[in-house]
């Protein structure tokens, strides 16, 4: 029975491998060319994209605006403020503004209680009379003395003492006068006018108040004498005046508008430096229209002066400039160096064109250059290369000069 199995078992195989090769056979076109696509298709992309990596590290040159500034802050306040004070004491009587009154020149801004005043009016006025009737008397004295003495009835010493009394005499009434001048005019000080077109932007005492000005004028109001017209008074240091000139372009900001910006120019840079903590800084004026009132004083501006500006220059990222010396490319230069020369990736190739900077801002940097063109590239290094064979050309130049070699 084992040997019946054995028998009917063989053709079964033989069947299956041959059913198998007729089914190879049959497809066997779509078999070979999957094989090929499978073959080909890997070696034909990764052969491309070997083909196409550059062995060069390079940097884009594009085209666009660039800005050199110097930023600082400061303080906006009105061109011309009038401290307005008192020349005599007394107590406050009326006042007729308040804060932000506008006021023309002669306005009444104030008046002092006038009783005191007065009377050193009325004994001032007293006095110049009394001297003037002093004065009289002695002219008469005097005028008789000499017709005595010219017809010889009176000492010649007499007639000389009555001349010199009614000297005397007119001497007083021109003091006396004088006192009576500056009463009046002390007078007219208790009531205070304005001496400008403006605003009242401070307002310091209240009625009933006492003003002393013993020893120094104080201070009633402050008067802004027009506030269409503002300043910005901003510190820059010593490293960065040297690029601020009059007449520039300013923008700043404040944050009462923090969604708007403001202009202004230049007007002044005052030649007396501050020191502040161990840094010189001078101060530069900066003229604001303020036609719309919308700035006020004591704001808070953050300020950009434009020193220069490019629109639509050559420009690259400052990265670009960091090569010391092309030996690293291993191509040759023919005397080409870095600081005269790029080295240019274009079509492929490298080529290298003359050059020199314009504008240097904190990232990027102009080039001004006749040979750059759109879509050209900085070589800036070459792929795989070490640090020590980039400065090789620097290292020579140490050791030429006798240095010694960075370890």
């Amino acid at each position: 029975m084992a040997k019946t199995t054995q028998i009917t078992s063989t053709p079964k195989r033989r069947s299956f491998v041959r059913r198998m090769f007729s089914w190879i056979w049959r497809k066997k076109w779509w078999i070979v060319l999957i094989a090929i696509v499978a073959f080909v298709v890997p070696m034909f992309f990764g052969g491309a994209k070997k083909a196409t990596k550059s062995e060069y590290a390079t940097v884009e040159i594009v085209r666009g605006d660039m800005r050199q500034i110097v930023s600082a802050t400061g303080e906006i306040q009105p061109v011309n403020t009038v401290n307005v004070g008192s020349q005599v004491s007394g107590t406050i009587d009326n006042i007729y503004v308040d804060f932000n009154s506008r006021v023309k020149k002669g306005d009444i801004l104030l008046t002092i209680e006038p009783s005191v005043l007065d009377a050193q009016v009325r004994e001032a006025e007293a006095t110049f009379s009394s001297s003037k009737s002093k004065r009289n008397y002695a002219k008469s004295e005097y005028e008789r003395n000499k017709i005595l003495y010219n017809e010889g009835y009176i000492s010649r010493a007499e007639m000389e003492q009555s001349q010199t009394t009614y000297e005397q005499a007119e001497q007083d009434v021109v003091r006396t006068e004088s006192q009576y001048e500056r009463a009046k005019t002390n007078r007219g000080y208790a009531t205070i006018s304005s001496p400008v077109d403006g605003t009242v932007i401070s307002r310091k005492v209240d009625v009933g108040q006492t003003v002393a000005a013993s020893f120094q004028t104080p201070d009633l109001f402050e008067i802004a004498e027009d506030l269409s017209k503002m300043q910005i008074e901003t510190s820059v240091s010593e490293a960065d005046i040297g690029m601020v000139r009059e007449g520039q372009r300013v923008t700043f900001t404040v944050d009462a508008y923090p969604n708007k910006t403001f202009e202004g120019r230049v007007h002044q840079i005052r030649l007396s430096p501050t020191t502040t903590s161990n840094v010189v800084v001078y101060t530069v004026v900066i003229a604001v229209d303020n036609a719309d009132l919308s700035l006020m004083p004591g704001m808070t501006a953050f300020v950009t002066i434009i020193v220069d500006e490019r629109f639509n220059a050559f420009k690259v990222q400052n990265s670009a400039f960091l090569i010391r010396n092309f030996d690293s490319l291993g191509i040759e230069t023919n005397g080409a160096t870095p600081s005269t020369h790029l080295a240019i990736m274009r079509n492929g190739k490298i080529i290298f064109v003359e050059y020199s900077k314009g504008l240097v801002g904190a990232t990027e940097t102009e080039i001004v250059s006749d040979g750059i063109q759109e879509g050209d590239k900085i070589v800036v290094g070459k792929m795989g290369a070490t640090g020590a064979k980039a400065n090789t050309g620097m290292n020579n130049r140490r050791s030429g000069m006798g240095g010694r070699p960075p370890m």
